[in-house]
C-alpha cells in the first residue's frame, strides 16, 4: 500500500476567510489518518511561471484514505469557504 499524497497550490484572495478555513481543514484530516507535511509561501520559481503563492502538501496512508477526506460531508462543509477565500488547485498523487 502505497501514502497518497494531496498538494494544493494557492492564491489567497481573502486572508481572514483563509485563515478561519485553515484553522478548520486540520479536524477534517483525524479520521483519514492525514497529516499536513508543509504548509509554506513561495519564495522563488526557478522554472516557468505560477500565479500560485502558496503551498499545502498532506500525507495519507492511501488513495483511498485520500479521497475519502476529499470527499467527506466535514470537508465538503468546509468548500464554499476555502473557494471564498482563495484559488485552489488541489492534486493527488501515490508515493513510494
Amino acid at each position: 500500500m502505497n501514502p497518497a499524497f494531496v498538494i494544493g497550490q494557492i492564491r489567497v484572495k481573502d486572508p481572514a476567510r483563509w485563515d478561519t478555513y485553515r484553522a478548520q481543514v486540520p479536524a477534517t484530516l483525524v479520521p483519514w489518518q492525514g497529516e499536513v507535511l508543509m504548509r509554506g509561501t513561495r519564495l522563488q520559481v526557478f522554472a516557468g511561471a505560477t500565479a500560485h503563492t502558496d503551498t499545502v502538501v498532506l500525507r495519507f496512508p492511501d488513495a483511498a484514505a485520500a479521497r475519502g477526506w476529499h470527499d467527506s460531508p466535514a470537508y465538503q462543509a468546509l468548500v464554499p469557504l476555502r473557494e471564498a477565500a482563495a484559488e485552489v488547485l488541489l492534486v493527488a498523487y501515490e508515493g513510494g
